[in-house]
């Protein structure tokens, strides 16, 4: 082999090796999301909700994410009757079937979904949790335990040592590398909303592999099913952290 062809082959090999690291760098694909509600920025413009109306500045959805759900990526309502499929979609979730809790499951759930005042579990089931292969029990077990690890993170920190105060998307990213390992907060959306003329983070929807739609999530790392997910754009840039109460 002339030393130009050695030099050709050595060039063609760094070139794969180089494209293996990018695809490693870009992760896996995002097959659900943690959708992680501010509750007290929810609240300002759903007021008269039986969640918001009760919110206090005591109760653990003043200065922690609640549980909005956990989807199943471009897949809802999964062998739903039409009837059940037009309440939903009404709004009028009472009207859906109760789930059937175990006790331990409900009384966790409760806290962590503040929403289950106003049937939220119901809506959530029926919509995202059927197209899952999860019972309802295994489902909301793992969106409890994955919204805890939230709770349990800088992210959450930095939520509860800014409330009232704006906070920029590179801080709530930099606390997602710092608690998640790094690039985690590529893998994660805001959402805002403005309340008067105060425009407050409503949101954090996070990326997650596969992994996470199986009942052994219930004890797995939050990390691992971040990074195993795909990138995402940010979203909303700043935000302020709405305090509870109107």
């Amino acid at each position: 082999m002339s030393s130009m062809q050695l030099r050709t082959l050595t060039f063609a090999v760094s070139m794969v090796v180089a494209g293996a690291g990018v695809a490693q760098e870009a992760g896996g694909r995002t097959r659900f999301i943690l959708a992680a509600s501010w509750q007290p920025a929810f609240c300002q413009t759903n007021q008269k909700k039986a969640e918001c109306a009760s919110q206090t500045g005591e109760r653990p959805d003043a200065t922690n994410f609640s549980l909005h759900g956990l989807w199943p990526m471009r897949q809802d309502y999964c062998g739903v009757s039409a009837e059940q499929k037009a309440a939903d979609k009404d709004g009028d979730w009472n009207k859906l079937p109760e789930v059937t809790l175990a006790a331990e499951t409900k009384t966790a759930l409760a806290k962590a979904m503040p929403g289950t005042q106003s049937g939220l579990e119901r809506h959530e089931w029926v919509k995202h949790g059927t197209c899952t292969k999860m019972s309802a029990d295994d489902y909301f077990g793992v969106g409890v335990h994955l919204v805890g690890a939230l709770n349990a993170s800088a992210v959450r920190d930095l939520f509860a040592a800014n409330i009232g105060k704006p906070v920029k998307a590179d801080a709530i990213k930099a606390a997602f590398d710092k608690s998640f390992g790094p690039g985690a907060g590529d893998r994660v959306k805001m959402s805002c909303r403005r309340a008067g003329n105060v425009r407050m983070i409503s949101e954090l929807t996070i990326g997650l592999s596969e992994a996470a739609g199986a009942a052994s999530a219930k004890s797995a790392g939050l990390a691992d099913l971040i990074q195993g997910a795909g990138k995402t754009s940010f979203g909303c840039d700043e935000g302020v952290v709405d305090a509870a109460g109107f």
